[in-house]
């Protein structure tokens, strides 16, 4: 069996008037994230994290943010996307740890839904997908409510 492991990193800023769309998750907050998606951090980092086991360069590659058709697209689109390109190349998921750096909002509730959302966007168990969330102390860009941040590994098996 073939192993590869792959490393996603993403951050967006938060802005008014937006959703705070984490894992597929909407979550209730007075600001969101912007980008030219629905900017799901959690959701890109697993994606870059997916495409880098597989060398298929990153999400920016394959979904540029220049691409009218794909404005507002759900991330979890994305992600599928990724999967099937994951799959094309005789891979599948061994399993994924991620985390989420945000000082606000509290992310525990909510985790649960977004593993299983990952899970079942990428047609794997539950138990292959962590996801953790943490903050930083109120250092950094993420610590003063500027933007949040996600990072992912992937192993995959073919």
């Amino acid at each position: 069996m073939n192993f590869r492991i792959g490393h996603g990193y993403d951050v967006h800023r938060l802005v008014e008037g937006r959703d705070l769309i984490l894992g597929g998750v909407k979550i209730e907050y007075e600001k969101g994230l912007l980008g030219h998606s629905d900017a799901d951090v959690l959701c890109h980092a697993i994606s870059d994290a997916i495409l880098g086991a597989c060398a298929e360069r990153d999400i920016g590659f394959h979904f540029p943010d220049n691409d009218q058709s794909i404005k507002g697209i759900s991330s979890l689109i994305i992600l599928a996307r990724c999967g099937e390109i994951l799959a094309s190349h005789g891979y599948g998921i061994s399993n994924i740890d991620a985390t989420v750096i945000a000082q606000k909002p509290k992310l525990a509730p909510y985790i649960e839904e977004m593993k299983n959302n990952v899970a079942k966007t990428l047609g794997t168990a539950p138990e292959n997908v962590n996801i953790k969330a943490t903050t930083e102390e109120k250092l950094g860009f993420t610590g003063s409510g500027e933007g949040i941040s996600a990072h992912a590994v992937c192993i995959v098996k073919g």
